[in-house]
Protein backbone atom coordinates (compact mmCIF):
# COMPACT_ATOMS: atom_id res chain seq x y z
CA UNK A 1 0.00 0.00 0.00
CA UNK A 2 0.98 3.58 -0.54
CA UNK A 3 2.19 5.41 2.53
CA UNK A 4 2.22 9.13 3.35
CA UNK A 5 5.14 10.42 5.38
CA UNK A 6 4.36 12.98 8.05
CA UNK A 7 6.75 15.80 8.86
CA UNK A 8 9.22 15.42 11.70
CA UNK A 9 8.40 16.88 15.07
CA UNK A 10 5.81 16.24 17.75
CA UNK A 11 5.46 16.04 21.48
CA UNK A 12 3.69 14.16 24.23
CA UNK A 13 0.49 15.87 25.35
CA UNK A 14 -0.88 15.86 28.87
CA UNK A 15 -3.53 13.46 27.61
CA UNK A 16 -0.86 10.81 27.17
CA UNK A 17 -1.35 10.65 23.40
CA UNK A 18 1.55 11.32 21.09
CA UNK A 19 0.86 14.37 18.97
CA UNK A 20 2.01 16.64 16.20
CA UNK A 21 -0.03 19.44 14.61
CA UNK A 22 -2.50 18.08 12.04
CA UNK A 23 -2.03 21.11 9.83
CA UNK A 24 1.49 19.89 9.15
CA UNK A 25 0.34 16.55 7.73
CA UNK A 26 1.53 15.88 4.21
CA UNK A 27 -1.27 14.88 1.87
CA UNK A 28 -1.40 12.87 -1.31
CA UNK A 29 -4.58 13.81 -3.16
CA UNK A 30 -4.49 10.50 -5.01
CA UNK A 31 -5.22 8.68 -1.74
CA UNK A 32 -8.31 10.75 -0.91
CA UNK A 33 -11.66 10.13 -2.61
CA UNK A 34 -14.48 12.59 -2.10
CA UNK A 35 -17.97 12.19 -3.50
CA UNK A 36 -21.05 14.42 -3.27
CA UNK A 37 -24.15 13.24 -1.44
CA UNK A 38 -26.90 15.87 -1.27
CA UNK A 39 -25.57 18.52 -3.66
CA UNK A 40 -27.82 21.40 -2.66
CA UNK A 41 -30.48 22.46 -0.16
CA UNK A 42 -33.32 21.11 -2.31
CA UNK A 43 -31.77 17.64 -2.41
CA UNK A 44 -30.94 17.82 1.30
CA UNK A 45 -34.52 18.83 2.17
CA UNK A 46 -35.82 15.88 0.14
CA UNK A 47 -33.54 13.49 2.06
CA UNK A 48 -34.59 14.92 5.42
CA UNK A 49 -38.30 14.73 4.56
CA UNK A 50 -37.85 11.10 3.48
CA UNK A 51 -36.82 10.17 7.02
CA UNK A 52 -39.00 12.67 8.91
CA UNK A 53 -42.25 11.78 7.12
CA UNK A 54 -44.96 10.03 9.17
CA UNK A 55 -43.28 11.07 12.41
CA UNK A 56 -40.04 9.25 11.61
CA UNK A 57 -41.61 6.00 10.39
CA UNK A 58 -38.71 5.24 8.04
CA UNK A 59 -36.23 5.68 10.88
CA UNK A 60 -38.10 3.13 12.98
CA UNK A 61 -38.36 0.69 10.05
CA UNK A 62 -34.62 0.68 9.40
CA UNK A 63 -32.57 -2.35 10.41
CA UNK A 64 -28.88 -2.75 11.11
CA UNK A 65 -26.35 -3.31 8.39
CA UNK A 66 -25.89 -7.09 8.64
CA UNK A 67 -22.78 -9.16 8.01
CA UNK A 68 -23.01 -12.59 6.43
CA UNK A 69 -22.44 -15.11 9.25
CA UNK A 70 -19.97 -16.93 6.99
CA UNK A 71 -17.71 -13.87 7.14
CA UNK A 72 -17.49 -14.00 10.95
CA UNK A 73 -14.39 -16.17 11.42
CA UNK A 74 -11.16 -16.20 13.38
CA UNK A 75 -8.75 -13.38 12.59
CA UNK A 76 -5.05 -14.24 12.45
CA UNK A 77 -2.19 -12.43 14.12
CA UNK A 78 0.23 -10.69 11.78
CA UNK A 79 3.51 -8.92 12.42
CA UNK A 80 3.92 -5.75 14.42
CA UNK A 81 2.51 -2.62 12.83
CA UNK A 82 4.93 0.09 11.71
CA UNK A 83 3.48 3.63 11.72
CA UNK A 84 4.08 5.52 8.47
CA UNK A 85 5.16 8.73 10.15
CA UNK A 86 5.04 10.77 13.32
CA UNK A 87 2.06 10.33 15.68
CA UNK A 88 -0.51 13.09 15.92
CA UNK A 89 -3.78 14.26 17.44
CA UNK A 90 -6.41 16.94 17.09
CA UNK A 91 -8.29 17.88 20.25
CA UNK A 92 -12.01 17.26 20.87
CA UNK A 93 -14.61 19.95 21.47
CA UNK A 94 -17.64 19.83 23.73
CA UNK A 95 -18.00 19.77 27.49
CA UNK A 96 -15.46 22.07 29.11
CA UNK A 97 -16.29 20.91 32.63
CA UNK A 98 -16.45 17.39 33.92
CA UNK A 99 -19.84 16.26 35.18
CA UNK A 100 -18.07 14.52 38.05
CA UNK A 101 -17.47 10.92 38.87
CA UNK A 102 -20.06 8.43 37.67
CA UNK A 103 -20.30 4.76 38.57
CA UNK A 104 -21.54 3.85 35.09
CA UNK A 105 -20.05 4.71 31.73
CA UNK A 106 -21.50 7.91 30.32
CA UNK A 107 -22.44 7.53 26.66
CA UNK A 108 -21.10 10.39 24.53
CA UNK A 109 -23.65 12.80 23.10
CA UNK A 110 -21.64 12.59 19.88
CA UNK A 111 -22.58 8.94 19.24
CA UNK A 112 -25.58 8.08 17.09
CA UNK A 113 -26.76 6.22 14.02
CA UNK A 114 -26.28 6.87 10.33
CA UNK A 115 -29.32 5.91 8.26
CA UNK A 116 -29.30 5.12 4.56
CA UNK A 117 -30.99 3.13 1.80
CA UNK A 118 -28.89 0.27 0.45
CA UNK A 119 -28.63 -0.99 -3.12
CA UNK A 120 -31.59 -3.34 -2.66
CA UNK A 121 -33.83 -0.52 -1.40
CA UNK A 122 -33.76 -1.55 2.27
CA UNK A 123 -33.59 1.00 5.06
CA UNK A 124 -30.39 0.40 7.04
CA UNK A 125 -28.27 1.94 9.76
CA UNK A 126 -24.75 1.83 11.23
CA UNK A 127 -23.12 3.48 14.23
CA UNK A 128 -21.10 6.70 14.03
CA UNK A 129 -19.89 9.73 15.96
CA UNK A 130 -19.48 13.46 15.53
CA UNK A 131 -15.79 14.33 15.23
CA UNK A 132 -14.04 17.68 15.53
CA UNK A 133 -13.63 19.78 12.38
CA UNK A 134 -13.10 23.43 11.49
CA UNK A 135 -16.81 23.92 10.69
CA UNK A 136 -18.13 21.50 13.36
CA UNK A 137 -19.92 19.50 10.69
CA UNK A 138 -18.13 16.15 10.44
CA UNK A 139 -19.13 12.53 11.10
CA UNK A 140 -16.79 9.55 11.49
CA UNK A 141 -17.96 6.04 10.56
CA UNK A 142 -16.93 2.93 8.60
CA UNK A 143 -16.39 3.11 4.85
CA UNK A 144 -18.93 0.32 4.26
CA UNK A 145 -21.52 2.52 6.00
CA UNK A 146 -21.08 5.07 3.19
CA UNK A 147 -20.44 2.92 0.10
CA UNK A 148 -22.58 -0.07 -0.81
CA UNK A 149 -19.98 -2.83 -1.12
CA UNK A 150 -22.67 -5.52 -1.54
CA UNK A 151 -24.18 -4.16 -4.75
CA UNK A 152 -21.05 -2.38 -6.01
CA UNK A 153 -23.00 0.85 -6.35
CA UNK A 154 -21.46 4.15 -5.40
CA UNK A 155 -22.81 6.01 -2.39
CA UNK A 156 -25.60 4.70 -0.20
CA UNK A 157 -28.77 6.75 -0.74
CA UNK A 158 -30.53 9.22 1.58
CA UNK A 159 -27.63 9.29 4.03
CA UNK A 160 -28.24 11.07 7.36
CA UNK A 161 -26.73 11.13 10.85
CA UNK A 162 -28.87 11.22 14.00
CA UNK A 163 -26.87 11.75 17.21
CA UNK A 164 -28.52 10.38 20.34
CA UNK A 165 -31.07 8.45 18.26
CA UNK A 166 -33.72 6.57 20.27
CA UNK A 167 -36.79 4.84 18.79
CA UNK A 168 -37.60 7.40 16.12
CA UNK A 169 -36.59 10.37 18.25
CA UNK A 170 -34.05 12.89 16.99
CA UNK A 171 -33.18 14.92 20.12
CA UNK A 172 -30.47 17.01 18.45
CA UNK A 173 -31.92 17.05 14.93
CA UNK A 174 -31.22 15.12 11.75
CA UNK A 175 -28.05 15.89 9.75
CA UNK A 176 -28.02 15.23 6.01
CA UNK A 177 -24.74 14.12 4.42
CA UNK A 178 -23.23 16.59 1.97
CA UNK A 179 -19.89 15.04 0.96
CA UNK A 180 -18.16 11.73 1.74
CA UNK A 181 -14.40 11.39 2.13
CA UNK A 182 -12.77 7.97 2.02
CA UNK A 183 -9.48 6.41 1.09
CA UNK A 184 -9.06 5.80 -2.64
CA UNK A 185 -8.30 2.11 -2.04
CA UNK A 186 -11.62 1.55 -0.29
CA UNK A 187 -13.61 3.56 -2.80
CA UNK A 188 -12.01 1.77 -5.76
CA UNK A 189 -10.93 -1.67 -4.55
CA UNK A 190 -13.06 -2.20 -1.40
CA UNK A 191 -9.84 -2.53 0.59
CA UNK A 192 -11.04 -3.12 4.16
CA UNK A 193 -7.66 -2.03 5.52
CA UNK A 194 -9.08 1.40 4.65
CA UNK A 195 -12.64 0.86 5.92
CA UNK A 196 -13.21 4.34 7.35
CA UNK A 197 -15.07 7.44 6.18
CA UNK A 198 -15.55 11.06 7.16
CA UNK A 199 -18.76 12.75 6.02
CA UNK A 200 -19.55 16.45 6.09
CA UNK A 201 -23.16 17.21 7.04
CA UNK A 202 -25.45 20.18 6.67
CA UNK A 203 -26.79 21.99 9.71
CA UNK A 204 -29.38 19.86 11.44
CA UNK A 205 -33.11 20.00 10.85
CA UNK A 206 -35.38 19.82 13.90
CA UNK A 207 -38.86 18.57 13.07
CA UNK A 208 -41.70 20.58 14.64
CA UNK A 209 -45.06 19.58 13.18
CA UNK A 210 -47.00 18.56 10.07
CA UNK A 211 -49.39 20.99 8.44
CA UNK A 212 -51.96 19.91 5.84
CA UNK A 213 -52.38 22.45 3.04
CA UNK A 214 -53.98 22.75 -0.36
CA UNK A 215 -52.11 22.05 -3.58
CA UNK A 216 -51.32 25.69 -4.26
CA UNK A 217 -49.65 26.25 -0.89
CA UNK A 218 -47.86 22.91 -1.24
CA UNK A 219 -46.40 23.88 -4.60
CA UNK A 220 -45.33 27.28 -3.28
CA UNK A 221 -43.52 25.93 -0.23
CA UNK A 222 -39.80 25.25 -0.73
CA UNK A 223 -39.02 23.38 2.49
CA UNK A 224 -39.44 19.69 3.37
CA UNK A 225 -42.84 18.40 2.22
CA UNK A 226 -44.65 15.22 1.22
CA UNK A 227 -47.81 14.28 -0.69
CA UNK A 228 -49.82 11.16 0.21
CA UNK A 229 -53.05 9.91 -1.28
CA UNK A 230 -54.02 13.19 -2.88
CA UNK A 231 -53.33 15.19 0.28
CA UNK A 232 -50.52 17.67 0.77
CA UNK A 233 -48.40 18.17 3.87
CA UNK A 234 -45.69 20.57 4.90
CA UNK A 235 -43.08 19.14 7.27
CA UNK A 236 -42.51 22.28 9.27
CA UNK A 237 -39.02 22.36 10.69
CA UNK A 238 -36.33 24.71 11.89
CA UNK A 239 -32.58 24.98 11.62
CA UNK A 240 -31.01 23.02 14.49
CA UNK A 241 -27.54 24.52 14.06
CA UNK A 242 -24.18 22.88 13.50
CA UNK A 243 -23.58 19.33 14.65
CA UNK A 244 -20.50 20.08 16.71
CA UNK A 245 -22.15 23.04 18.42
CA UNK A 246 -25.00 20.79 19.57
CA UNK A 247 -23.22 17.62 20.67
CA UNK A 248 -19.51 18.40 20.52
CA UNK A 249 -16.94 16.53 18.48
CA UNK A 250 -14.55 13.76 19.46
CA UNK A 251 -10.85 14.31 18.89
CA UNK A 252 -8.82 12.39 16.34
CA UNK A 253 -5.51 10.56 16.63
CA UNK A 254 -3.26 8.63 14.25
CA UNK A 255 0.01 6.68 14.22
CA UNK A 256 -0.47 5.88 17.91
CA UNK A 257 1.12 2.84 19.57
CA UNK A 258 -1.01 -0.32 19.52
CA UNK A 259 -1.70 -2.40 22.61
CA UNK A 260 -3.27 0.57 24.38
CA UNK A 261 -6.71 0.81 26.09
CA UNK A 262 -9.70 2.14 24.16
CA UNK A 263 -13.42 2.43 24.80
CA UNK A 264 -15.61 1.51 21.83
CA UNK A 265 -19.24 2.59 21.37
CA UNK A 266 -22.04 1.54 19.04
CA UNK A 267 -25.54 0.09 18.64
CA UNK A 268 -25.30 -3.74 18.40
CA UNK A 269 -28.46 -5.40 17.11
CA UNK A 270 -27.96 -8.48 14.92
CA UNK A 271 -27.93 -12.01 16.35
CA UNK A 272 -24.70 -13.93 16.81
CA UNK A 273 -23.87 -16.45 14.05
CA UNK A 274 -25.50 -19.19 16.17
CA UNK A 275 -28.78 -17.26 16.09
CA UNK A 276 -28.68 -16.02 19.69
CA UNK A 277 -29.94 -12.44 19.77
CA UNK A 278 -28.58 -10.58 22.78
CA UNK A 279 -28.98 -6.96 21.69
CA UNK A 280 -31.90 -4.88 20.46
CA UNK A 281 -30.06 -1.98 18.81
CA UNK A 282 -32.21 0.47 20.76
CA UNK A 283 -29.49 1.84 23.03
CA UNK A 284 -25.73 2.21 22.54
CA UNK A 285 -23.35 -0.17 24.29
CA UNK A 286 -19.65 0.12 25.10
CA UNK A 287 -16.61 -2.12 25.37
CA UNK A 288 -13.37 -1.36 27.17
CA UNK A 289 -10.08 -3.14 26.64
CA UNK A 290 -6.58 -3.12 25.22
CA UNK A 291 -6.14 -3.37 21.47
CA UNK A 292 -3.95 -6.08 20.00
CA UNK A 293 -0.29 -5.13 19.96
CA UNK A 294 0.15 -6.81 16.59
CA UNK A 295 -1.86 -6.32 13.44
CA UNK A 296 -4.58 -8.88 12.71
CA UNK A 297 -5.67 -10.16 9.32
CA UNK A 298 -8.76 -11.66 7.73
CA UNK A 299 -7.73 -13.27 4.42
CA UNK A 300 -11.34 -13.83 3.27
CA UNK A 301 -11.82 -10.03 3.39
CA UNK A 302 -8.27 -9.27 2.17
CA UNK A 303 -7.49 -7.59 5.49
CA UNK A 304 -3.83 -7.44 6.47
CA UNK A 305 -3.48 -4.46 8.81
CA UNK A 306 -6.34 -4.25 11.30
CA UNK A 307 -6.11 -4.07 15.07
CA UNK A 308 -8.38 -6.15 17.27
CA UNK A 309 -10.36 -5.63 20.49
CA UNK A 310 -12.03 -8.25 22.64
CA UNK A 311 -15.71 -7.27 22.53
CA UNK A 312 -18.76 -9.54 22.22
CA UNK A 313 -21.00 -7.21 20.20
CA UNK A 314 -22.83 -7.82 16.93
CA UNK A 315 -23.47 -5.97 13.62
CA UNK A 316 -25.08 -2.60 14.02
CA UNK A 317 -22.01 -1.75 16.08
CA UNK A 318 -19.98 -1.23 12.91
CA UNK A 319 -18.96 2.34 12.23
CA UNK A 320 -18.90 3.17 15.93
CA UNK A 321 -15.81 4.93 17.34
CA UNK A 322 -12.88 3.50 19.26
CA UNK A 323 -11.89 6.26 21.68
CA UNK A 324 -8.49 6.62 23.30
CA UNK A 325 -8.16 8.50 26.59
CA UNK A 326 -11.93 8.69 27.04
CA UNK A 327 -12.99 11.11 29.79
CA UNK A 328 -16.14 9.73 31.37
CA UNK A 329 -16.85 13.10 32.94
CA UNK A 330 -16.53 15.11 29.73
CA UNK A 331 -17.72 12.25 27.47
CA UNK A 332 -14.87 13.00 25.10
CA UNK A 333 -11.82 11.19 23.78
CA UNK A 334 -9.85 10.66 20.57
CA UNK A 335 -11.17 8.58 17.67
CA UNK A 336 -8.39 6.11 16.92
CA UNK A 337 -10.44 3.47 15.11
CA UNK A 338 -13.93 2.48 13.94
CA UNK A 339 -15.55 -0.93 14.16
CA UNK A 340 -15.13 -2.55 10.77
CA UNK A 341 -15.47 -6.33 11.12
CA UNK A 342 -16.50 -9.00 13.62
CA UNK A 343 -14.61 -12.16 14.56
CA UNK A 344 -15.16 -15.46 16.36
CA UNK A 345 -11.83 -16.34 17.93
CA UNK A 346 -12.83 -19.50 19.80
CA UNK A 347 -15.00 -21.03 17.07
CA UNK A 348 -18.24 -21.28 19.06
CA UNK A 349 -20.37 -19.26 16.60
CA UNK A 350 -20.43 -16.27 18.95
CA UNK A 351 -18.73 -12.98 18.12
CA UNK A 352 -16.02 -12.16 20.65
CA UNK A 353 -13.72 -9.77 18.76
CA UNK A 354 -14.11 -6.65 16.68
CA UNK A 355 -11.50 -5.11 14.41
CA UNK A 356 -10.64 -1.67 13.07
CA UNK A 357 -8.26 -0.34 10.44
CA UNK A 358 -5.09 1.04 11.96
CA UNK A 359 -5.31 4.85 11.78
CA UNK A 360 -2.11 6.09 10.15
CA UNK A 361 -0.93 9.07 8.12
CA UNK A 362 -3.14 8.12 5.18
CA UNK A 363 -6.15 8.15 7.49
CA UNK A 364 -5.03 11.59 8.66
CA UNK A 365 -4.86 12.76 5.04
CA UNK A 366 -8.49 11.74 4.46
CA UNK A 367 -9.57 13.40 7.72
CA UNK A 368 -7.57 16.53 6.95
CA UNK A 369 -9.27 16.87 3.57
CA UNK A 370 -12.73 16.52 5.15
CA UNK A 371 -12.27 18.74 8.19
CA UNK A 372 -11.87 21.94 6.18
CA UNK A 373 -15.05 21.68 4.06
CA UNK A 374 -18.04 23.91 4.83
CA UNK A 375 -21.64 22.67 4.54
CA UNK A 376 -24.20 25.35 5.48
CA UNK A 377 -27.90 25.34 6.34
CA UNK A 378 -30.82 23.54 4.73
CA UNK A 379 -33.78 25.57 6.03
CA UNK A 380 -34.30 29.18 7.04
CA UNK A 381 -36.19 30.64 10.02
CA UNK A 382 -39.63 29.77 8.57
CA UNK A 383 -38.75 26.27 7.39
CA UNK A 384 -38.12 27.42 3.81
CA UNK A 385 -35.09 26.32 1.81
CA UNK A 386 -32.09 28.37 2.81
CA UNK A 387 -30.48 30.27 -0.07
Amino acid sequence: MKRILLPAGGAVLATGLLAVGLTGTAQADGDVSHDPMANNTAEAASVASFWLASNGAALRQATQYTWDAKEVRKVVSKGGYSPDGKPGTTAPTGETKSIGRAQNVNIPKTVGKVFFVDGSGKFRWCSATSIQSNYRNLVSTAGHCVYDTDSDTALLDNWVFVPGYYQGKTPFGIYVGKQAFTHYDFDTYEDYDRDYAFVTVYNGIQFERVKQVDRKDYQGFTGPKRAWGGRYYLLLSKDAGRLGDNVGGQGFSWNQPTGKPVRAFGYPAAPHPDGNKVYSGVTPKNCYGTTTAKAVGAPWLKIEEHIGLKCAVTPGYDGGPWLQNYSNGKRLGYVNGVTSTFADQDGNDRIDYITSPYFDGETAAVYNAAKNVWSGKIVGPNGELYK
